[in-house]
């Protein structure tokens, strides 16, 4: 189901909680939203579809993916990047990674790690950063 975006800073600052099995659905209604948005958006965290837990959509290079809590293991090759946000106005500066190693749970509640590199890196930084309650 695609759902509106949230523009509710106050809200989108809460951490969120973690992802069970019983919120799957947001995570199809994630997936949904992402594609539905594809001309403006490369990926959404439920916090941004008006839902507190740790889950993420991204593109990833043409195949959208669902991640459930997910959690950086390492960084590297920091950058300065300029980013815009579905849920805010305008464009902003933040600190990057060029190179990330990810632990997260799939759709089927399984646990994958993997290293995701440059513009794909970037955009999980920024939902996980949703996921912990930061905003660009």
């Amino acid at each position: 189901m695609i759902r509106p975006i949230i523009h509710d800073e106050a809200f989108l600052q809460l951490p969120s909680e973690t992802a069970l099995p019983q919120d799957l659905s947001v995570a199809q209604d994630l997936l949904d939203t992402l594609a539905a948005n594809t001309e403006r958006c490369v990926g959404l965290a439920a916090n941004m579809i008006g839902v507190s837990k740790r889950i993420i959509a991204i593109d990833n290079d043409g195949n959208f993916l669902a991640m459930l809590n997910p959690e950086i293991l390492r960084r590297s090759d920091p950058y300065e990047a300029e980013e815009a946000c579905l849920s805010l106005e305008g464009t902003r500066k933040t600190k990057r990674y060029r190179s990330i190693k990810v632990q997260y749970q799939t759709t089927a509640m399984q646990t994958r790690i993997k290293t995701f590199t440059d513009f794909t890196a970037q955009i999980i930084q920024h939902e996980i950063d949703h996921c912990n309650g930061i905003i660009i």
